[in-house]
Parts: structure tokens; sequence; C-alpha cells
């Protein structure tokens, strides 16, 4: 099957540190490949891919210091894509609505993996609009908001590859908050449950400049606490150091999370994950095997002190069962299947 996965350009594929859609398209892309499929990349040059690569621009957006108009370069971008459309058998959009008007126009069947919250009020009326483009849920949460309008083609979860991910049996000394720093991803929540516990708390987090206030008045004053620590971004290779010497992950969210790779990738090392019960979380957490599922601080400091209740290798089998990048491959693959050959 010739297939076109089409990324953002903000971050490379996969993203130097952060960046979650890029990481997804980086495995699925890399498992379409091994796969034998005829795959090309749409994304930032600066993209590492065992896929035709079609750039986009230079360097990530992120980084670039030439690039001054985002919207600019990701209209360039799927202008592109359209002009070579009749080369693949399915394209598959990752960057978000951009592209619906546009695609009215062209007969390639067409595939959008929706990978943001989607209870922002002003999309309802965009996808009451669009209610003919086919899209993809990363879980059954994720879409209730537009659940009647859009139309789904279907839910595939977040899959990582198994062997990025070191199983470690015995358990770390300290807790680990990975992701951004920002108030929806509840870090003063994670630092109340550490100092109250007399954990140690390390964070490994993006801050992005709209939070970098936020950051400075909230967040920083704590980092004086011994137990406390911000130790930044870190790259897959520096997740999996990180996520495998933790006790535990918290993951005490304050919004309708749409997946939470970060818990994923914590099981893949055998640490239990404390999560708060938002957005996708009772679909991704199995309560009592993967970590526990908590509503409050209290419950969360109650959880910590029953963590050895937890089989880590039991946490790792519940990720093998149902969040391997080989599991998201084929959850594609049968919608590829049915969109470019319809009953």
């Amino acid at each position: 099957m010739k297939v076109a996965q089409v990324a953002p350009l903000h971050e490379s594929v996969p993203p130097r540190t952060y960046g979650g859609t890029e990481r997804i398209v980086h495995y699925l892309t890399e498992a379409l490949v091994r796969e034998g499929h005829e795959v090309t990349l749409y994304a930032s040059g600066d993209s590492q891919t065992s896929a035709r690569l079609r750039p986009g621009v230079a360097e990530a957006l992120r980084f670039s210091t030439t690039c001054r108009d985002p919207l600019a370069v990701h209209v360039l971008q799927l202008a592109r894509v359209a002009r070579e459309a009749a080369d693949y058998d399915i394209i598959h959009f990752h960057t978000d609505f951009l592209h619906y008007p546009l695609w009215r126009q062209v007969s390639v069947p067409q595939l959008t993996t929706l990978h943001g919250r989607l209870n922002l009020p002003d999309l309802r009326p965009l996808y009451e609009e669009f209610s003919d483009i086919q899209v993809v849920s990363i879980s059954d949460s994720q879409r209730e908001p537009l659940r009647d309008v859009a139309r789904w083609a279907g839910t595939v979860y977040n899959g990582i590859p198994a062997d990025s991910y070191t199983f470690r049996r015995e358990p770390g000394s300290y807790l680990a908050f990975l992701g951004r720093i920002s108030p929806e991803k509840g870090p003063e929540a994670a630092i109340e449950i550490a100092i109250r516990t007399g954990i140690p708390l390390k964070m490994a987090a993006k801050i992005d400049a709209f939070d970098q206030d936020y950051f400075d008045t909230r967040i920083r004053p704590h980092l004086t606490h011994p137990l406390v620590e911000y130790v930044g971004e870190v790259d897959e290779h520096g997740k999996n150091e990180f996520l495998g010497g933790a006790l535990a992950l918290v993951f005490p969210i304050d919004w309708p999370e749409p997946f939470g790779l970060a818990m994923i990738e914590a099981m893949a090392c055998g640490t239990p994950v404390i999560a708060y019960p938002e957005g996708a979380v009772p679909e991704v957490m199995s309560d009592g095997v993967s970590g526990f599922v908590v509503a409050s601080v209290d419950e969360a400091v109650s959880a910590i002190g029953r963590l050895d209740q937890i089989d880590r290798a039991g946490c790792r089998a519940y990720f093998e069962q149902h969040f391997t990048a080989e599991r998201m491959l084929h959850g594609y693959l049968e919608l590829y299947r049915q969109l470019a050959h319809p009953a």
C-alpha cells in the first residue's frame, strides 16, 4: 500500500524532546515501513525516517530562526500533498483540521487522526460543516464532545515500540512528573503529593512560552524544597531512564486528556501510574494493575502507600497487551483497507 503520513511542522519526526503527536507519527511511519508498505512522510527537513521524506521546512518550527509564519508553511505543505495526492492509496493527516476545505477537492481516500482536546466550543460548528471528513479518535473519551457530529472512522489507541522502553523489575526511589508545566497537567498537585509522602519528585517537563509566567510564579518557588527537582525536557533515551528509575509516575491532570502518552511509557518500564480519572485515563489505565486511579491528593498519597501491591511485571504485560506500536499499526491498517476498498 502507498501511504502518505502528514505531520505538523512544529517538531521534527521524531521530536528531539517533547512532542507527542510527532512521536506517534514516527512510530506509525516506521512500523508501516517495516511491514513493507511504501511510505512518504511530509514533515520538517530535520526529521529522521526510514520512509521517503518530503520536507515542508528545513527545520522544525520550534527551533527555527528563519520561519516567522507557521500558518503559511503549513498551507504550503498541504498544497504539496494535494499536488502529489494521486501517488498514494491513502493519505493520513495529523495536522488537525487545516486541510479540510482543500480535501473536498481531492478524491484520494484520507484519514485524519485528532490528537488534541475536542471540547472547545468553536469545534462543533466546524465539524457540523465538515461532517464528510473521516476522523479517528485516540480514545473513546476524546470524541465525546463531537460524538454526534463528526464522521468517526474508529478509535485507535496510541502505541509505542515495546523495545524502546526497558522493563525494570525493581522499583525506583522517586516520583516522576512528565509532560508540560501547565495548570491542566497538575504539577502543583504532584509537588504536594511528593511533599506529603516525603518521597522526592523529579519533574521532566517542557515549558511553553505562554506557561512561563505560571512556572515562574507557581512552580519555581517550590524548587527550593529539597524533595522537588526540575530536570527540564528529556529525549527518548532520557525518558526511558527517567521513567524506569521511578517509583511511580504521578499524573494528576485537571483536563479532558485525549490519551496520555506518558502513562503507557511508564507502564512499558513496569513503572505504575497514579492518575486522576479525567479524559481517557479510565480507558488507558487498569486500576490495580497498571497503578491506581485516584480522585484527589489525599487518595494519591494513600495509593502511593499501596504501590507494593502493584506487580511491575504485570504492569509491563498490560502495556504489551494493549499499547504497543504493532497494535496501533494494525488498527490503522484496518481503517486504511476499509477506506481504500469500501464495501
